[in-house]
């Protein structure tokens, strides 16, 4: 039992530096232009479609574990991670390497995009400890506590994913290639 807390404490501390420290990276890098490079312009489809695999993904996890089968639902949530981290690397360098696109809507669509978009970003920033506390959870066996966060986790990350591929909709027809 002393090794189950002590270690759900490290895994505490490690989750509250990561949950810092990514976002502060993303924010430090998304300011840095690498000079003399090609931009990255094709890289934003590739990671919308991160995005709607992730959601699609989510959906069968939660699908996989009702009916039973823990070791599927291991492995796409397992993915799902991967997929995220894929998707942020392949977002930074974008971003290292293009200038932003401005959003060219206008009236009331454009309000429904920067919402979207900015509850979009909120969240993604929130979802980095509860995605990380709830994998923790189920790694430490336990599962009462896994399943209960994973109720407020699961819809946020299924949010994210879902408004990163509105956003990318929405925004592409002014992207300049």
């Amino acid at each position: 039992m002393q090794g189950s807390v002590e270690n759900e404490k490290k895994f505490n501390r490690l989750i509250a530096i990561v949950s810092i420290v990514i976002p502060i990276v993303v924010a430090i890098l998304f300011g840095v232009k690498l000079p003399n490079v090609e931009p990255l312009s094709f890289l934003p489809p590739i990671y919308a479609t991160i995005n709607g695999l992730t959601a699609v993904l989510l959906l069968v996890a939660v699908w996989a574990i009702k009916i039973g089968n823990e070791k599927l639902h291991q492995n796409l949530m397992t993915t799902n991670i991967v997929l995220s981290l894929l998707f942020l690397v392949m977002y930074i360098a974008y971003h290292m390497t293009s200038d932003s696109t401005s959003y060219g809507g206008e009236g009331a669509i454009k309000y429904v995009y920067y919402f979207i978009l900015i509850t979009h970003i909120v969240l993604s920033i929130a979802l980095i400890p509860l995605v990380l506390r709830t994998y923790a959870k189920a790694y430490l066996k336990k599962f009462e506590e896994h399943r209960a966060l994973a109720k407020y986790t699961f819809p946020v990350w299924l949010y994210v994913a879902v408004t990163g591929v509105v956003v990318y909709l929405m925004i592409s027809p002014y992207y300049a290639y």
